[in-house]
């Protein structure tokens, strides 16, 4: 196919270039009634496009003009036989995934370190979610996917679940064998759905870790805003319908059910030219990030008291590859926490990083990357280890995630269910009807029907206690808690 091609980007612009007289939403009629700030900052051409699905510009909802061909691009692109542009972000895509080949009742096969979005598709199908244990790094104290051993143990105790899902890669960039586990679900007629949020770059490098559409996988959420180039909010559902398992017309109804009717052309058409772009000259992009990040890796590993994780990593189940343009930087030998460095950066050197942890940052490296943004960061971690090291004492490593709580209701009746309000430190024993987790990057530490135990209240509060963002209850104190009422017996 001829990705130099931007099918809806051109449409856009020729349409703008007409001047037409406009009858129909969005109100500011091509700037004209927005603010006269807004207006300048943002600039006349990104109003110019800033349409609506009118007939020469097509329909997200039911393609049939220049979506339909960017679609089609972008499933060359990616190795797809259908990818459908998702303006919901990935969270969208990974709902439709999930609601496409689930329904009431249904097991899946889930890791515990999933994003909230799987959480939220699983309450609103009312599934029931089988969670498997990702593995544990307790040399940098982090999370790492789930493993083909645990995925054959979960497939032999619930042969009937309707699907398996698959970090590939995690937020911290590394992956299992996808392929292996891909054979292994389609061996039980199990269908493979990937959260590849952060593996876009991954279909256009060799030295990446394999494509969920390479590994055979039946469907893959993968964020083109995070690492491809495309505008925030902006993603694709990958779609192989190669296995048998996956029905397109089903996943466009439900990827449809999802979006809302006003959809963004900014956004498609930012998705459109980051296709063409990744298509030509996605090797190229990929190498020259893949360089910067290692020469940042080498560099971060001769500063006194930090440790950026590479190559030595890999040999684990649940460590087959990595992709080296995440930088987890390890901050523990210098005393301080991973959030007290993130806001370090912040204050000293204005530099934001993806997140924090008790004991890292992860710092992204992207085709938007240079190398004078690389030495601005090692600069400035250069400091951090001249004004802490030998300083504070250094904790003790302790990978202390509570054990996967006991499920006594789906999900989805505990969320709707009959619930109170009580305080979190005295919730032992009941049943939570809300979400409570770190974000980013967004993995719950509870989820509605599962038994809140002393062990999760003690996670929890320590996590809050030293400023990490805990989110989820209504009450963003985390004071109180809501749970599922319980009623007096009847005697």
């Amino acid at each position: 196919m001829d990705h130099s091609r931007t099918p809806l980007f051109t449409a856009l612009k020729e349409h703008a270039a007409k001047n037409p007289v406009q009858f129909h939403i969005p109100g500011h009629k091509k700037g004209l009634g927005t603010d006269a700030e807004f207006r300048e900052f943002i600039g006349d051409n990104a109003f110019s496009i800033d349409l609506i699905n009118i007939a020469p510009l097509d329909d997200l909802h039911q393609p049939t003009g220049v979506i339909e061909e960017a679609q089609k691009l972008a499933a060359d692109a990616f190795g797809a036989d259908h990818t459908y542009f998702s303006v919901q972000g990935t969270s969208g895509a990974i709902m439709t995934m999930i609601m496409s080949v689930c329904s009431p009742g249904d097991k899946i096969i889930v890791p515990r370190n999933v994003h909230k979005s799987v959480l939220s598709a699983i309450i609103f199908t009312g599934a029931k979610p089988v969670f498997v244990s990702p593995a544990q790094d307790s040399n940098v104290g982090i999370d790492h996917g789930i493993t083909i051993s645990s995925v054959r143990k979960a497939l032999k105790r619930h042969p009937d679940v309707k699907a398996v899902l698959v970090i590939n890669p995690t937020y911290f960039g590394v992956s299992a064998n996808l392929k292996e586990i891909v054979d292994l679900a389609h061996s039980y007629n199990v269908p493979v759905l990937v959260d590849e949020a952060h593996g876009v770059l991954i279909h256009f490098h060799e030295e990446l870790p394999m494509s969920a559409m390479e590994a055979g996988a039946d469907m893959a959420a993968t964020s083109v805003h995070k690492l491809g180039g495309s505008m925030t909010q902006s993603s694709v559902l990958n779609v192989n319908t190669k296995n048998g398992y996956i029905n397109p017309y089903r996943v466009q109804t439900i990827i449809s059910m999802l979006t809302t009717t006003s959809t963004s052309y900014i956004l498609l058409a930012s998705l459109d030219t980051s296709r063409r772009s990744l298509a030509l000259n996605g090797r190229e992009m990929a190498a020259r990030t893949i360089e910067l990040a290692q020469y940042a890796r080498n560099e971060v590993n001769k500063i006194e008291g930090l440790y950026c994780f590479g190559k030595e990593i890999l040999g684990g189940e649940a460590t087959y590859s990595y992709d080296p343009t995440k930088l987890t930087v390890h901050v523990r030998h210098l005393g301080i926490t991973g959030y007290e460095t993130e806001n370090w950066l912040r204050d000293h050197y204005n530099i934001e990083v993806e997140l924090s942890d008790m004991y890292n940052i992860l710092c992204l490296i992207t085709p938007g990357d240079n190398r004078e943004t690389i030495d601005i960061l090692l600069t400035a971690l250069r400091e951090l280890s001249d004004q802490y090291m030998h300083v504070n004492e250094i904790n003790e490593l302790v990978v202390k995630t509570p054990e996967i709580p006991q499920l006594s209701l789906i999900p989805r009746d505990a969320f709707y269910g009959d619930t109170e309000v009580v305080p979190f430190k005295e919730s032992a024993g009941r049943i939570i009807a809300e979400f409570i987790y770190v974000y980013p990057p967004g993995i719950p530490i509870l989820l509605p029907g599962e038994v809140i135990s002393q062990e999760n209240i003690d996670y929890i509060t320590d996590h809050v206690d030293v400023g990490l963002p805990v989110k989820g209850p209504e009450d963003r104190s985390i004071q109180n808690v809501k749970v599922i009422v319980e009623t007096d017996p009847i005697f």
